[in-house]
């Protein structure tokens, strides 16, 4: 399986899309942004017209688009990727959505014989760059086997972890994680700061004890500089949460620290910082202690 149809070329696709062009596989590629598509074609990609386009050119068509109304739409809407594929043909959606959403797409397209797997990704724009993104699969075993190589090249760690759907669940859970570990992170730091201790000793105090976490190491050294150019945007964790909350209380599982999260998010959203990194929630706890942690210190 070399031809591969791409779909969704934004901050995580276009660098995703690029590793699979590097790694010699023959690509399709096909976003709503005419730019994003001649980028990746001057890069050594076909440029298709359409998602159906893609998907008549290939083998494996990926998606990696923001939400569950998008995949929907350009898997199952017109010119979408059920008009173009053939029977046969493995669907990887690599988006966050809901899982309910995945498991729905994946019996519509059943139909068609096309097999769906859900394979979210956590790492950010950085991780994405590298190709070492943690992919989360969920979806038919034979089929996962048979896509493996290709999301080896995007991701260090792909795991198979259920049926379809149980992909994103795993995402819910990481995004989860993350959300609250900047949080914490963030409320640590900005405490230091006001009590007159500077954030970035704090920060090498502590990285190497049981605080210590991917997320503190890979947030800090950007909260210090105050840079917060998107390697994963706010507005997006918000949708990852919003969908987090949802598949809980359908399962009847309360998130108190979750919502708690969602709401910070929410309110930095309205100040106009949606598009900001996530690692921006903790300009949300500098405004209520009227203090700047990357401003502080020596």
């Amino acid at each position: 399986m070399k031809r591969i149809g791409f779909i969704g070329l934004g901050i995580m696709g276009a660098p995703m899309a690029r590793n699979l062009l590097k790694a010699g596989y023959a690509l399709a590629v096909h976003d709503i942004v005419s730019e994003k598509v001649r980028a990746l074609a001057d890069a050594g990609a076909q440029a298709a017209g359409s998602a159906r386009e893609a998907a008549a050119r290939s083998d494996v068509v990926i998606t990696m688009l923001p939400n569950s109304p998008e995949v929907r739409q350009a898997v199952l809407g017109p010119d979408g990727v059920l008009e173009g594929a053939r029977p046969g043909t493995i669907l990887v959606d690599m988006s966050s959505i809901a899982p309910l959403a995945s498991r729905r797409i994946a019996e519509e397209v059943s139909r068609k014989g096309v097999v769906m797997l859900d394979a979210p990704v956590s790492g950010g724009e950085p991780k994405a760059i590298e190709g070492k993104l943690a992919i989360m699969v969920g979806g038919p075993t034979e089929a996962f086997e048979q896509v493996r190589p290709i999301l080896a090249v995007m991701g260090s760690a792909v795991t198979h972890v259920g049926g379809i759907g149980s992909g994103n669940v795993a995402k819910l859970a990481n995004q989860i994680i993350v959300a609250l570990n900047i949080a914490a992170m963030s409320e640590a730091m900005v405490l230091a700061t006001k009590a007159g201790v500077s954030a970035e000793k704090v920060y090498q105090a502590i990285r190497g004890g049981l605080a210590a976490s991917a997320v503190l190491e890979a947030k800090m050294p950007l909260v210090l500089k105050g840079n917060f150019r998107p390697g994963f945007r706010i507005e997006l964790h918000i949708k990852d949460l919003l969908n987090a909350l949802d598949t809980a209380h359908a399962v009847g599982v309360p998130l108190p620290l979750s919502s708690a999260v969602t709401e910070i998010l929410q309110a930095l959203k309205i100040d106009g910082k949606g598009a900001d990194d996530h690692g921006g929630i903790i300009q949300f706890y500098e405004r209520l202690a009227r203090t700047e942690v990357r401003h502080a210190g020596p």
